[in-house]
Formats: structure tokens, C-alpha cells, sequence
């Protein structure tokens, strides 16, 4: 059978059993067979074929593009004919596809003696951004040959005209409302986890976001008001929490927004988003990648008293009132010129916020895509023509207050910023461009980085980035088919692009499961890095990590860059001592609690850094504070350590390192070797005094200062959804904080230990807790199952060597084999251990899941509603989060522990050492720029 005719079947097959359009084409050789159809003015499929041409063939560097540029050109030179098709026409499909083959065929054309058709193509390369050093270099190299067609272009690529030249954003966009969920929405409930699988194809996946009820609802607010967008709205909440999500927003603007281009199916852009308490900030970045607009609603405010005072309900939380109504189906005008809320004539709220001169430009263009990479082309036309760059873009918002120190995100920024004008210190609110480190893309999301590649026409890492790895460990649980589909073929493309990958293409080295962020954490060797990752738990504990979604991972893929503004800070440090009986979890969880009961329930970090002052915890142990961080609804966190604390930390990572290396998983240009010269280099730096470890100034300014009381932490912290507060809104926030002692004779139903919530010592501790119980009762029996992931295999090697892994094998009832993995996610489970494969396992949600309605105690740090558990009918599934040892005597018990009982149990093991630092990790102010 003819690749067309299986084509055919499956677009019946997905017509018939899901309702869905045909897939978009991806492949040169079904691409070639279509183009044979077209040739062949008597073919049965020809009419099909042409429709399949010109409406359904993805752009960029899919090796069908490369097919469809090469016909293009054919029909401009007049090589082929097709009625249909013009060389006018043409052009306008060449101008669609974005860059790699097409820009290559308009610089033949453009670059050739034919004028009739050098002087179309130039002028459809003046409307293109998307290129890259091969062909710059083309353009560079005519013009220096005296080449009028090449000056052209150049002279208007100085000019930005491919941005000057397009429609301005409209000044009134009427919208009518939706309001998605009430409480903070998660973009699980955008992009559920356990569809992960689909991402890649954009209608299917499409078909999973909120509820079917939900999509025709939208559709008909659509259909009752034509002229206005639908605004998704998290009511009482926070929009997209959790995730980054590129899916979850293309989700909305598939079914909200606006076709890219009417030659490219399923591409949708500028969706409207808005929450009570605005957008999550991973979750605005994304919007921005699309040039969607993200919306502070501020309609529900704290209710106060004749005196000032907030009003508080029974649980001490305030009471907020209605400001104004966004009820699904309410009619409002967003004013982008004065930058203002409207209903009629009445003005609702300031929303200036969204729409900073760089957001407006992302909105304009399109997308922040097309913003890097056109002022990227600007400076290089410019540069090439010897003159200065004109002022077209808004510039770099450039913020410093004279005599003020920095914070330690502010160190990092400076150092990291790129094409700054200003010779004085960056403070925060600043908006620069920046140097990406390093950079890693997660399995679940990396199918659709991989298309974000192929759509910005990228095809090899950038040479800025110094360390980029690809991991496998979303869907490490479960090898079933749709794992086997999708994994190697990511694998294969971005170990191609220039990434270590978890797995080998070749099948030479053993596949690593491990969880992205350890990963990631190993590579970062430097304090002063910024990371950016394709997960918002891309939470480094050395240098300043950025969960993203998988459009950003992309661009600082494909440039090493990333724009950004400088968030403030809060600072975070500790007094008192820990008891012994407490681990660090207890900690992480009592630092929210007491920073909410500080600031009378409001969040000082949301949307800001966490400056966490850990002095002596290494990175492995502090890294539970910074991953937790992202449930903080932080923008991310910067660990604070001293010198001898960071040396160790990076000499483990350059272990790790070499780990890799010995397995076998160094690229062609050495990347891992490079990263071990830069962890000797960081080290030397560090010994020497040249330039110690990261710390702020001693009067660096900070948003807010938060002082945890380890004294006041006498029991086991939970992180609690609340399933059945009568508040939906303050359901699954991640912000209620109960001691042990409230879950009294709460029975569990299952344990999980794992994520990235633990590190080795959390092993440790299990197989300490299985001796003492062995030692006191003679045996162990589990009254609830427990799961145990360990995060990587580097651990479970260590552990094998040290001896603790036989303890665990001794006492599970299933242990992972790669040699026999899973094919099918577990639906039940028995009172026995599982030791699972390394991996994200039952946090991620996509492959396996505890049974729906159980009570699970969890290391995770998710707790959405149906993430790691679903409802049933008559019981709503919960995730309770914990530290290691609850979790583990939890299941022995098969409820929640006495503090009797737990005190006994974690008697002489060693918990988390940690004592807060005697010395203010800060440095002296000296008033000078540190770029």
C-alpha cells in the first residue's frame, strides 16, 4: 500500500473513532507521493492532494517542508506548472513557512541574476525572522560582493522592518468571559498529565482540556458573541499553577485564539487568560510565546473592618467580597491603549501589567519568538552594514537605584545580561536579555519542544549553552506503546540536536530514567548560572533556575538567550535548632505556614525569588526547599551557601558527572567534559577568593524578609489539599499546613516515596526505619502499600554498594527489572513495598496512579485534584504530602502515626542535618557593576 493510501485510512480511522481532522503531514516521502498526485492532472486524489499541500503540511525544518520549498521553487522558476498553485501564490506559501528550507529557496531566488524573481523573494524575506548563521552568512557574503539585492534585504532587516511593518495590536479587544474553574486552576486541568502522550498532536490533545461540557460551552459563547474572544478565568484564584504547560496554553488557544496562518492546521495563538490573583508566572511566560494576554482581575478583595482591619472566617483565613462580577457569559473591553478593564463605560480594573511595551511587542509580532529572534537579526544586519541600531524595539528596561546593593538574583542577572546599555547596576524590575547556562527538556513536553525546534527552523544546539540534557523520566514507569512511540524518536532528534539524552539512539549505553531536575542539579556547577527547564520544578539549589514551558526551552535551545525581567526577591532565614525527631520536609512545609501567618494569609512569594540562606546544606538536601519552591507559587529559588558547602556540592556534581561519562553518554562536541572544566574552573575561583560563593549585599533590598523559627516545628508537617473545604477556591493549594497530630486515627491507603522531593538520604532513612522495625518486632508487614522511586540510578548503585538496597529488596514484594519493564500502569496494589524503576512514577500522573478515592501520604509535591489520585462517587481522592519517615511508618500502620509512635520510630536515625548559619551570608556593598 501507497504511503497516500495509508494517509487515507488513517484520516478515516480518525474521523470515525475520534471525530478529528486529518493529521498534520510531518514526512518528505508522503509529501512526495502527494506532490507525484498533484503532477498528474488525470490522478482520482489530485484535488485532495493539493488541499493537503498547500492547508495541512507542517513548516520549519519537518523534512516535509524541505519537500514542499524544493515544489515551490520548482513552480516560481517555472520548472513545473500547477494551475492552482502561482508563482505568486507561491511565494505567499514560502512566506508561511518560517524559515530553514524556505528561507534556503528564497536566497537562491533572491540571490540570483532573475529579476522577476530576485525582487518577489527579497521582498518576502524581509518579512522573515527566522534565520539562522548559514543564512546570514549567505546575505553577508553577496553584500560584500557588491550585491544591491542583498543590501536591500540587510537595510531592512536594520530597519526591523518585518516588525515595524506589521499591524498594530488592536486598542479595544472585546471579551467575553468563562470562568474555568473557581480557585486556583492548574494547568493539569488545561493539559491533564495522563494525556501527556498526545501533546505533540495538537487537535487530539485539544479534546482532553477541561471537559467536554466545558468546550461546548465555549463554543457557544463563541457562536452568541462572533466579535469578542473567550476569556478563560480562574475565579477566587490563580490561573495555570503547577506546570509550565505550552500544551495547556495552546489548548486555549486552540479553542480561544486565533489561527496562525490559514496554510498551517491547529496552530492557534493569542489566547486571553485571567485569574482573581493573575497568571501563575510560568504560565504568563507562556502566554507570552504565543502573544496571548494574561489579565490581574482583582475581583475578589479582603473584606476590612471600619478600622482597616482584615476580616478573618473561623480558620483564621480572610474573607474576601466581590469587586466587580466576571460570570461566565459577562461582555468586558480591554482598553490596551489606556491599559484598563471596562464593562460598557465603566472601569473595572487597572490591568497595565499586561501590556509592558515588551509584551505589546510579543503581542504584535505574533509571539516573543519572533521578538528574539528579529532583534537578534536586527543587530546583525546593522553590525554588517556598519551602522548603529535603530531604536525600534522597546528597550531594555534598564532599572538601578544609586548606593543600593544586589540581591543574589541581581548578581546573576548583571552577570548574565546581554546587550545592556546602562554601566550602572540592574535592580529588579528590570527587563533584559539574558545567557542561558544551562538548559533541560522533559519527555512529556519534549515532542512538542521538538516541534518548536522544527517551527523556528533550528537545527543545532546553541554554542552558549554549556550544558543541555534530555531525560526520559515522565514516562519511565510504564514502557507501554505510546512510551515506545514517542521516546525513541524524541530521543534520536535531540541527541541529534546536540543534548545528552537519557537514552541512546545507537542502544550503546543503558537507558537513564533518572528525574530531570537531579539531573539538572548535577550539571549546573556554577552558582551564577540561570537554567532554564521544561518543568516549573526546575528548581536548582546552585545558581537561579526557570521552570518554562516547552516553547522557551526551545528558543534557549536554538539561541542560548532568554529575555526576562529581574523579579524581586524575598529573603528567607532561619533561627532556633531542629529537634531530632524533624526532617527538612517538615522544614519546607513549616516555612509556608509561618510566612502566611507572618503576612496575615498573603503570599510575599508569588511571582517573586525565594533567597533562601541554607549556609551549610548540601545541594542534594537543600534542593526539597528549592523544588518545593515551585508550589510556593515562586518564580524561582536562589540558594545561599558558604564557600565550603558550595566546593562540596560541585565536587559531587563533577562525580555524577564523570558518572555519565564513564556510561557512555558524552556527545561529539564534549559537552560533559566542558562542564567538568568549568566545575574545576568555578572551584579555583572559590579557593582562591577571586570570587567566592554567591551571596547578596549587605544592603540589597528585598521585597520581603521571612524568618523560619525552627524551634516552633515540633511535629511532622502535612501539606494538605482540603478536599472537602466548603471554600472551593482554597481546595488543592498547596497552602494548608497541618501538623501530624490533626490526622488522628485517619486511616491511609497508600504511601509514596519519591520524585523529586528526595534524595539519597531518604533511601537511607527507609532502610533504617525497616531495621528498627525488623529489630523491635520481629518482622514487618505493611497494612497499606508503599511505592518507592528512587530519583536516579546513580543512587540506587550507591545504595547497592553501601549495603541499604538489600535491605529494601529484603522487604518489597515487586523490585523493577529494565530488563522486563512494565507494559501496562498498575490499577491496584497490595500491603507490600514496591521498589519502582527510577523516575517520576505516581507524582506525575500520567502512567501510574493510586486507586481512585484512596488517602495517599506522599513525598510528592502535587496534590491537584486527580493528579496522583482520582475521585470516585462517593469519596474524593487525596494527596497529603509528608517527609519520608511519616510516609514510610504511615504504611506500616496503615493510618496516620501518634507522635508517640513516631518519635519511636525515627529514634537514633540521622535526619537532616541542618543548623542555620551563625555568620549573615551577606558581602560588604562596593558600589561598582559586576557585569
Amino acid at each position: 500500500m501507497s504511503l497516500y493510501l495509508e494517509y487515507i485510512k488513517e484520516i478515516e480511522s480518525r474521523k470515525a473513532d475520534l471525530g478529528l481532522a486529518p493529521k498534520p503531514i510531518d514526512s518528505a516521502e508522503l509529501l512526495s507521493e502527494i506532490i507525484a498526485q498533484i503532477k498528474d492532472q488525470n490522478h482520482e486524489h489530485r484535488e485532495d492532494s493539493l488541499n493537503f499541500f498547500i492547508y495541512n503540511t507542517l513548516p520549519g525544518t519537518t523534512s516535509a517542508a524541505g519537500v514542499k520549498a524544493k515544489f515551490l521553487k520548482e513552480i516560481i522558476l517555472g520548472q513545473e506548472s500547477v494551475a492552482e498553485i502561482t508563482p505568486e501564490f507561491a511565494f505567499e506559501l514560502l512566506s508561511h513557512m518560517k524559515g530553514g528550507p524556505s528561507i534556503e529557496v528564497l536566497l537562491d531566488l533572491a540571490l540570483s541574476d532573475d529579476t522577476t524573481v530576485s525582487t518577489p523573494a527579497a521582498e518576502v524575506l524581509k518579512t522573515q525572522v527566522f534565520l539562522y548563521e548559514a543564512d546570514t552568512s549567505r546575505l553577508q557574503v553577496a553584500y560584500k560582493k557588491g550585491n544591491t539585492v542583498a543590501k536591500d534585504i540587510l537595510e531592512s532587516y536594520a530597519k526591523a522592518e518585518y516588525f515595524t511593518k506589521l499591524p498594530d495590536v488592536d486598542e479595544k479587544i472585546e471579551v467575553v468571559t468563562y470562568i474555568a474553574g473557581e480557585g486556583d486552576i492548574s494547568t493539569d486541568l488545561l493539559s491533564p498529565g495522563h494525556q501527556a502522550h498526545s501533546r505533540a498532536d495538537r487537535e487530539l490533545h485539544g479534546k482532553c482540556m477541561i471537559t467536554p461540557q466545558a468546550q461546548d460551552e465555549i463554543k457557544a459563547l463563541q457562536a452568541k458573541h462572533p466579535n469578542a474572544k473567550v476569556m478563560l478565568i480562574a475565579e477566587k484564584g490563580t490561573m495555570g499553577v503547577g506546570s509550565s504547560r505550552m500544551s495547556g496554553v495552546n489548548n486555549v488557544a486552540l479553542w480561544a485564539g486565533e489561527q496562525a496562518s490559514p496554510y498551517v492546521p491547529f496552530i492557534n495563538i493569542a489566547p486571553v487568560v485571567a485569574g482573581t490573583n493573575g497568571i501563575a508566572p510560568i504560565f504568563l511566560t507562556t502566554v507570552d510565546v504565543t502573544g496571548g494576554i494574561g489579565l490581574d482581575l482583582k475581583n475578589w478583595v479582603k473584606k476590612v473592618d471600619a478600622n482597616g482591619n482584615t476580616v478573618t472566617d473561623a480558620n483564621g483565613d480572610p474573607i474576601l467580597e466581590e469587586a466587580y462580577s466576571v460570570a461566565t457569559g459577562t461582555v468586558l473591553t480591554i482598553d490596551t491603549k489606556a491599559k484598563k478593564l471596562y464593562k460598557g463605560d465603566e472601569e473595572l480594573v487597572d490591568v497595565s501589567s499586561a501590556f509592558t511595551p515588551q509584551k505589546m511587542e510579543f503581542m504584535k509580532a505574533g509571539g516573543s519568538y519572533a521578538v528574539t529572534f528579529g532583534k537578534k537579526l536586527q543587530t546583525l544586519a546593522a553590525a554588517t552594514l556598519g551602522i548603529d541600531v535603530p531604536q525600534v524595539y522597546a528597550p531594555s528596561k534598564e532599572i538601578s537605584h544609586e548606593g543600593q546593593g544586589l540581591t543574589a538574583v541581581e548578581k546573576i542577572f548583571n552577570r548574565n545580561a546581554v546587550g545592556v546599555i546602562s554601566d550602572t547596576p540592574l535592580h529588579a524590575g528590570s527587563n533584559v536579555r539574558v545567557k542561558v547556562n544551562i538548559v533541560g527538556s522533559q519527555d512529556t513536553t519534549g515532542p512538542m519542544t521538538c516541534q518548536e525546534l522544527e517551527a523556528m527552523a533550528a537545527s543545532t544546539i546553541s554554542p552558549l549553552v554549556d550544558g543541555a540534557y534530555q531525560s526520559g523520566c515522565h514516562t519511565a514507569s510504564v514502557w507501554d506503546s505510546k512510551a515506545q512511540a514517542n521516546i525513541p524518536k524524541l530521543m534520536s532528534f535531540m541527541n541529534n540536536f546536540g543534548l545528552i539524552t537519557a537514552r541512546d539512539p545507537k542502544g550503546v549505553y543503558h537507558a537513564m530514567t533518572d528525574v530531570i531536575h537531579k539531573v539538572l542539579n548535577d550539571i549546573t556547577i556554577d552558582d551564577r548560572a540561570i537554567i532554564i527547564g521544561g518543568d516549573s520544578h526546575t528548581r536548582m539549589s546552585k545558581g537561579v533556575a526557570f521552570g518554562a514551558d516547552s516553547g522557551t526551552v526551545a528558543i534557549a535551545l536554538a539561541t542560548g538567550e532568554s529575555a526576562m525581567p529581574i523579579p524581586d526577591s524575598v529573603k528567607v532565614v532561619f533561627k532556633g535548632k531542629m529537634k531530632s525527631h524533624m526532617d527538612f520536609r517538615d522544614v519546607v512545609h513549616a516555612t509556608q505556614a509561618q510566612m502566611l501567618k507572618q503576612f496575615g494569609g498573603e503570599n510575599v512569594f508569588q511571582g517573586r525569588i525565594i533567597e533562601v540562606h541554607i549556609g551549610t546544606l548540601m545541594a542534594d538536601q537543600a534542593f526539597t526547599f528549592t523544588d518545593w519552591t515551585a508550589e510556593m507559587k515562586a518564580k524561582a529559588s536562589i540558594c545561599i551557601s558558604n564557600n565550603e558547602t558550595l566546593i562540596q556540592s560541585i565536587e559531587l556534581a563533577k562525580s555524577r558527572i564523570q558518572i555519565m561519562i564513564n556510561k557512555g553518554m558524552e556527545n561529539e562536541a564534549g559537552m560533559l567534559a566542558g562542564l567538568m572544566a568549568l566545575a574545576d574552573k568555578r572551584i579555583e575561583e572559590i579557593k582562591t577568593g577571586a570570587q567566592p560563593a554567591l551571596s547578596p549585599d549587605d544592603n540589597a533590598k528585598y521585597y520581603a524578609e521571612v524568618t523560619v523559627d525552627l524551634d516552633a516545628i515540633s511535629e511532622p508537617m502535612i501539606a494538605d489539599p482540603d478536599v472537602n473545604n466548603e471554600d472551593v477556591s482554597k481546595r488543592y493549594t498547596h497552602d494548608v499546613i497541618r501538623p501530624v497530630s490533626y490526622y488522628k486515627n485517619k486511616s491511609v491507603d497508600l504511601g509514596f516515596v519519591g520524585s523529586c522531593m528526595v534524595h539519597k538520604g531518604d533511601m537511607q532513612i527507609i532502610a533504617q526505619m525497616l531495621r528498627n522495625l525488623e529489630k523491635k518486632n520481629g518482622s514487618i508487614e505493611f497494612k497499606a502499600p508503599l511505592v518507592v522511586a528512587p530519583p536516579t540510578y546513580n543512587i540506587v548503585d550507591e545504595l547497592k554498594a553501601e549495603g541499604d538496597w538489600e535491605v529494601l529488596e529484603k522487604y518489597s514484594g515487586f523490585v523493577f527489572d529494565d530488563n522486563k519493564p512494565k507494559g501496562e500502569a498498575r490499577t491496584k496494589y497490595d500491603n507490600i513495598l514496591y521498589l519502582e524503576r527510577p523516575g517520576c512514577n505516581l507524582c506525575m500522573g500520567n502512567q501510574e496512579k493510586a486507586e481512585p478515592g484512596d488517602t495517599v501520604i506522599a513525598t510528592s509535591t502535587r496534590l491537584f485534584q486527580g493528579r496522583v489520585v482520582a475521585d470516585t462517587t462517593e469519596k474524593k481522592g487525596e494527596s497529603l504530602l509528608g517527609s519520608t519517615p511519616l510516609v514510610v511508618l504511615s504504611t506500616v500502620l496503615g493510618r496516620f502515626p501518634t507522635m508517640d509512635e513516631y518519635t519511636a520510630a525515627v529514634e537514633g536515625i540521622d535526619l537532616t542535618n541542618f543548623e542555620p548559619p551563625t555568620e549573615e551570608m551577606s558581602t560588604k556593598y562596593i558600589p561598582v557593576k559586576a557585569v
